[in-house]
Formats: C-alpha cells, structure tokens, sequence
C-alpha cells in the first residue's frame, strides 16, 4: 500500500500540476493582491507608519506578513481546484479505480504547496527590487522555509474542506478571505504596543503575530526568542487539526 501511495499521489500530481502549467494565470492571480499591497504600504503608508528603533526600511517590516498573506489567497485554488473536481464527478471516477483513497486529496495539497512556492519567491523578488535586504544565512533562509511550507501546509488541508463540501463555487473560496485580513489585526504591518487593549490582546495572542515576529527576526538576524516555539506549536497544530478534518470530510463524502 506505500508502494501505491506513493506512485498514484505523484501521478495524480503530476495531472493537478499540467493544469497549473496550462493556466498560469492561477500565480499570476495569487501575486497580485499581495504584490499591490506591498507597493501600496511601502510607497503610499510607510512614511506614515512608526514601526519603531531600528526599522530602517518599512519593506524589510512588511514582508512577513505579505508572505502569509500570499499563502492565504493561493490555497483558496486548492478550494476551488477540488470542488470543480467533484463536480465534474472526476472523484466518483476515481473511487471505481485501484489507486490509494487519499492519494486524490494529496495530489492536490502538494499541487498547492508547489505553487504557493513559486508564488512566495515571485513576491519575495519583487520585494528585492523594492528595496528589500537582509544579510540572513542559508540556515535562516533553511527556517523561514520550513515555517512558510508547514503554514502552507496546515492552511491547505483547511482548505480542503470547504472544496469537499461547498455548495458553490464561491463558498468554495470565500473561506479564504477572513484569513488574508488576519495579517492586519497582527504585527504584520504595524507593531502592536499603541493597539487599543482587546484589539492587542487578540493581535498579540492569534497565530499570525508569532509566525510574522519570527520571519522577521530571522531575516533581520535577530534573536527569535519564545515566538519560534509558538509559531511552530500554531502550524503544527493547525496542520494536524486541519488534516484530521480534512480526512473525515473526505470518508464521510464517499463514504
């Protein structure tokens, strides 16, 4: 069975990615959002916005957020992805062949990961050309990696589940939105310290602030302190809540 496993979930693969090939619009989409609020923030708000003492360079404070925020709108296609699938009845074809069940959910949260990729360095070049530096090791680029592709992950296999179950193609990706805002009620854009009481309680204590403030510290090359445990704890978290749920969706539609 790990044999099959492993063979159909690259097949199905390989199919989900061809159709990203064929239709790149898909990143081109994903980068958009992102891309323009970057130039918005950094050339229209950040002469305006105090990030505190050694901020240079309002870019090199806004990127980690812009990442996740990429992240959010790119898994919204797995949504999409899955629940043009299902109704196109390609998972009933599926389910009549000898292939691994879960191979077909793989199939397309590696299809997203890769993608979502391509999207992160696309948004990260651009920040370059916008001024971005940083004189982080291979071994921080190694764990900022790592912290992308586990949100990623855990995000995706969220986003499984509304594609399983959706009644619309609209429904399927709405979910999405709620997590592309939650960067903005965070340390993504502005520190947290001047926020009003409740809004910085929530801010200071929701996922994205710890995973933002330990993106940062290691592209900034300073210490990480107790925010990479937490930030870690809340992707690890979401991905085996998320892939849980996901699997049981799954079993309960084909049941």
């Amino acid at each position: 069975m790990p044999n099959y496993f492993v063979t159909d979930t690259a097949t199905l693969t390989g199919r989900s990615l061809s159709h990203i090939r064929r239709s790149p619009d898909t990143i081109i989409t994903t980068v958009i959002t992102p891309v323009a609020m970057m130039l918005l923030f950094v050339y229209v708000f950040g002469g305006a916005i105090d990030t505190g003492p050694g901020s240079d360079s309002y870019v090199d404070y806004l990127l980690p957020g812009i990442l996740l925020i990429t992240i959010a709108s790119g898994v919204a296609y797995t949504a999409y992805r899955l629940f043009t699938d299902l109704q196109g009845g390609i998972f009933e074809r599926f389910q009549s062949m000898p292939i691994a069940r879960s191979s077909v959910l793989w199939a397309h949260v590696l299809t997203s990961l890769v993608a979502n990729i391509v999207s992160l360095v696309v948004v990260i070049g651009v920040a370059f050309l916008m001024g971005f530096r940083t004189g982080a090791d291979v071994l921080a680029w190694l764990a900022v990696a790592g912290i992308l592709i586990l949100f990623t992950l855990g995000l995706t296999w969220l986003a499984v589940i509304p594609g399983l179950t959706a009644k619309t193609l609209d429904g399927a990706s709405a979910f999405s939105y709620p997590l592309i805002f939650l960067p903005f009620i965070s340390s993504a854009f502005v520190p947290t310290d001047n926020m009003p009481g409740p809004v910085k309680w929530f801010a200071e204590n929701q996922p994205v602030t710890s995973i933002v403030n330990t993106v940062r510290a290691l592209l900034d090359e300073t210490p990480v302190g107790n925010d990479l445990w937490i930030a870690l704890a809340w992707c690890v978290g979401l991905l085996v809540a998320a892939y849980a749920l996901a699997m049981a969706t799954y079993r309960r539609t084909f049941a």
